[in-house]
């Protein structure tokens, strides 16, 4: 007999806020809004299950969550200083550990590795939205 803890509610919301995180911080750098709405509609980022799919345990919540974080934290990086080859392979290994859970994330880090110069997306957030 093997015990497995629940994720709690708390790791479900963060995970949620996380993939929030992506379509207005992430996505309207890289992506027009023709492109962010196809990917809402390609359900990106969302449990979609598959081979393996997240069963709502503390285990899994947490991969994710790492997961998560660390693309956000290697597109950001490569943002401001560059680096595209040294983080690929970290880049694809939480890809891949993503869609172990049945978390679709269809990208390349080369995909992240052109910044739109300007940015106007109704994606993106509002200036008031930047001190809540």
């Amino acid at each position: 007999m093997r015990v497995v803890y629940a994720a709690t509610k708390e790791q479900e919301e963060y995970i949620s806020s996380l993939a929030h995180y992506f379509y207005s911080h992430i996505f309207p750098r890289y992506f027009d809004d023709e492109q962010i709405e196809e990917f809402q509609h390609l359900q990106i980022l969302s449990f979609q299950g598959g081979e393996f799919t997240y069963n709502g345990t503390m285990r899994e919540a947490f991969h994710i969550i790492s997961s998560l974080q660390s693309l956000i934290t290697i597109i950001e990086c490569i943002e401001e200083n560059g680096g595209y080859d040294e983080y690929r392979d970290l880049f694809e290994r939480n890809v891949t550990l993503l869609s172990q859970y049945g978390i679709v994330f269809p990208f390349t880090l080369k995909q992240f590795s052109k910044k739109r110069p300007f940015i106007f997306s109704k994606c993106a957030p509002r200036e008031s939205d930047r001190f809540m």
